[in-house]
């Protein structure tokens, strides 16, 4: 099968890191096909980040489907613009955050999301909320990491996150859903490093991807993810809105 692992921000350097992950995992036969946006920000540490990467977001979302990939990864931890995504594609659309709590929920009693910027503490408790599993999370920690740093993590920022996975450890989690795709190489060291299972969702989408492939369960088109309606768009949505 072939997977889109797309990452909304423009960081090319970051979607090289989650790539390598993502085929590590991947069964042989699967394909693996990175994509980068291509306008917005570097790094996605808001609100307003998040809007305006989900535009290029939906470009490459279409680029994929007119390539006719199996299923797209969104690889940002807001699972930002998932809904919208659904809409355009055919294919099954995964946002790793989703992804992880349902990987975390099945291997533990309580959980918790050791993110990046505090800011985005609040996106994280509204997605645990929105995928029903707010009462499975004893908590969500963050430092003040920059998306960034992770590429390179120097040790004070190394520091700040081991401190706030002791915290969760202390405060009753069992296991650990890391809060951003660009955390997805630190996986394993942490894991050895704290004796708890911790949950990288750029590999769990992979897998519930390949899964829904192998049971051969297509996108739902009608309903909420159905296309949208046909209408004029003035400017670079023009040519593929209409479709």
């Amino acid at each position: 099968m072939r997977i889109q692992l797309l990452n909304p921000n423009t960081c090319a350097a970051m979607t090289e890191q989650m790539t390598l992950v993502a085929r590590d995992v991947a069964l042989s036969d699967t394909q693996i096909i990175a994509s980068t946006a291509q306008h917005g920000p570097v790094s996605i540490e808001s609100a307003r980040d998040e809007a305006i990467a989900g535009a290029a977001l939906l470009d490459e979302i279409q680029w994929a489907k007119e390539q006719g990939v199996d299923a797209h990864i969104i690889a940002c931890f807001g699972d930002p613009s998932l809904s919208a995504a659904r809409e355009v594609a055919d294919a099954p659309v995964i946002g790793i955050a989703q992804a992880a709590f349902h990987f975390a929920s099945l291997i533990s009693y309580r959980f918790a999301v050791v993110t990046t910027m505090r800011r985005t503490i609040a996106t994280a408790q509204e997605l645990l909320s929105r995928y029903g599993f707010s009462q499975q999370c004893s908590g969500v920690y963050a430092s003040d990491i920059p998306v960034l740093a992770l590429e390179d993590l120097s040790s004070h920022y190394q520091q700040l996150l081991f401190s706030d996975c002791q915290k969760a450890i202390d405060d009753g989690a069992e296991a650990i859903v890391l809060g951003c795709a660009g955390m997805a190489t630190l996986c394993q060291s942490l894991q050895d490093k704290f004796q708890i299972p911790v949950i990288d969702g750029v590999v769990c989408a992979v897998k519930l991807a390949e899964s829904l492939n192998a049971l051969q369960l297509k996108a739902a088109k009608r309903g909420q993810y159905a296309a949208a309606y046909p209408k004029l768009f003035t400017g670079r949505y023009q040519h593929w809105c209409d479709r």
